[in-house]
């Protein structure tokens, strides 16, 4: 009876430990892709380098980051990126400037890739914030760095908070999105100018 009795309380020990219920499902989120069309005429005779954009350990990993209006911070256990903002941002941009034509050549920054411009920044937030409403906030700053005189010619500083259409994370997921895409569509509107005002030689 002592054996009987040990063996059973074995078997519910380990029932408690692998949990009752259903395990929750762990979701992944990604940014849409640009939807840009090519930009007719020739292309400027400039390659671009993108490069990677500095970011707190928060958005260098791929967990979903959520605050609230004070400074409290914290991330999602369940709820993932594909890949880290840092890097979605980073790719997202690219492939937009590269789907412009504006220039003729946009590449990520390699060891052995080559370019007259390097396109760098920072992600400050890119997160969910709770307070009197709830809003996906996205804060980033961009620099171009002429890469023979080594000086920054251009900047360009984002933030916006962009309100959220329910109380659920996928309409979070949303908003940063859009966000992400105003960011970008902004950036590359700006650069463009630049160019326009300074032509390559």
């Amino acid at each position: 009876m002592r054996t009987r009795a040990g063996v059973i309380a074995l078997a519910i020990t380990v029932a408690i430990m692998c949990g009752c219920g259903t395990v929750p499902q762990t979701k992944y989120y990604q940014l849409k892709p640009p939807s840009q069309i090519a930009a007719a005429g020739n292309p400027l005779p400039v390659t671009l380098l993108v490069g990677p954009l500095k970011a707190s350990h928060l958005y260098r990993e791929d967990r979903l980051v959520y605050s609230t209006d004070s400074e409290e911070m914290g991330t999602y256990d369940v709820h993932r990126w594909a890949a880290p903002p840092a890097q979605m941002i980073q790719e997202l941009l690219w492939r937009s400037l590269r789907a412009s034509g504006q220039y003729n050549s946009v590449l990520l920054l390699s060891s052995s890739s080559h370019g007259d411009f390097l396109l760098e920044g920072n992600l400050y937030d890119f997160k969910e914030v709770s307070g009197s409403s709830l809003v996906a906030r996205a804060s980033l700053e961009l620099e171009l760095r002429d890469m023979k005189t080594g000086d920054i010619v251009w900047t360009h500083a984002y933030a916006h908070d962009d309100p959220v259409s329910g109380k659920t994370v996928p309409a979070v997921v949303a908003a940063l999105d859009q966000n992400a895409q105003e960011f970008v569509s902004d950036a590359e509107a700006s650069l463009s100018a630049y160019f326009a005002a300074h032509p390559a030689p």
